[in-house]
């Protein structure tokens, strides 16, 4: 089982429900080191004393911030744990707010919580129910690692899930991108119907499973060829931006280009029968025999 990373408590009301926060997602980015061109020498960093040259051991080193005229106040890390908020490591719901009143551009991280022993899985489970049913996510503090972070606590399939969520003074105000589209006149109602289109025909149900990080693909790929020896491919340049005068056409263009998938997509919206239906309208042999993803790929290829 994966290690919890922080215990604590989820607290609301007079109820208290000891829990433990696990990270429910991964990084599968390339790692890299460094190294000097034309050899195999490693880079290495090293923490040194910027006056003396000297390398400092870790335990050494405290935290400092300078507040003018070049002069520094140190902190100790004890000094910082002393005056961390929420030091009873208790997850303190303040509020309970509609999930869909809460912006997107605010979640930062998920994390799993899990009730941290068995007996406590009855209480865990109420709460989790109660918050699907309202659909309702429980907004509170809490500190981990030394850092205090607003979080939604909600549910998901049976199981609570922890948003890490941004502070409102974190948010940027878009006044620069504001500014890039200022004065900007609306569409033309021919260019906005077939915008609109495209979107319609483009549109689809969400399903993450669909999509894969490629890039991360194509750097391993790139590691394999360049240690077997093998010539590396390279990628395509980007399309050029579209040309105003150009917009119509290129509109017109996509939504042509997109019927095809407009109409496989829609045979997954089908029910089995309706699928063996359209498969016996277009004369398809062994429909009867055929399973639903046999038959939704028969009817795309005969379509």
């Amino acid at each position: 089982m994966a290690r919890a990373i922080w215990s604590g408590a989820i607290s609301f009301g007079l109820v208290s429900i000891p829990v433990e926060l696990y990270s429910a997602t991964s990084d599968h980015t390339v790692h890299f080191n460094q190294f000097q061109r034309g050899t195999s020498d490693r880079i290495r960093y090293k923490r040194v004393n910027e006056r003396t040259g000297k390398e400092v051991d870790y335990g050494d080193i405290v935290k400092g911030r300078e507040v003018g005229d070049g002069q520094f106040v140190l902190v100790e890390p004890d000094e910082l744990a002393d005056i961390a908020p929420g030091r009873s490591r208790t997850i303190d719901i303040d509020a309970f707010v509609d999930l869909d009143e809460i912006d997107p551009i605010f979640y930062q991280k998920t994390y799993w919580l899990a009730p941290a022993k068995k007996e406590y899985a009855k209480p865990y489970a109420l709460l989790a129910k109660a918050m699907t049913d309202s659909n309702r996510a429980g907004i509170a503090t809490f500190v981990m690692r030394g850092k205090q972070y607003l979080t939604a606590v909600r549910a998901r399939d049976g199981i609570m899930a922890l948003e890490t969520l941004y502070f409102a003074d974190e948010i940027r105000d878009p006044a620069d991108v504001r500014e890039s589209v200022k004065g900007v006149k609306a569409a033309q109602s021919k260019e906005l119907k077939m915008a609109t289109s495209l979107i319609e025909s483009l549109s689809e149900a969400w399903n993450p499973e669909d999509y894969r990080d490629t890039y991360t693909d194509k750097v391993n790929k790139l590691i394999e060829d360049k240690a077997a020896g093998n010539e590396v491919v390279v990628e395509a340049e980007p399309p050029a931006a579209t040309e105003v005068t150009d917009l119509m056409e290129a509109l017109r263009r996509s939504v042509e280009s997109t019927k095809g998938r407009g109409r496989k997509q829609s045979l997954s919206g089908l029910s089995k029968a309706e699928l063996d239906e359209r498969a016996r309208d277009l004369e398809i042999k062994g429909r009867s025999k055929m399973s639903r993803a046999e038959l939704e790929k028969a009817v795309a290829k005969a379509s």
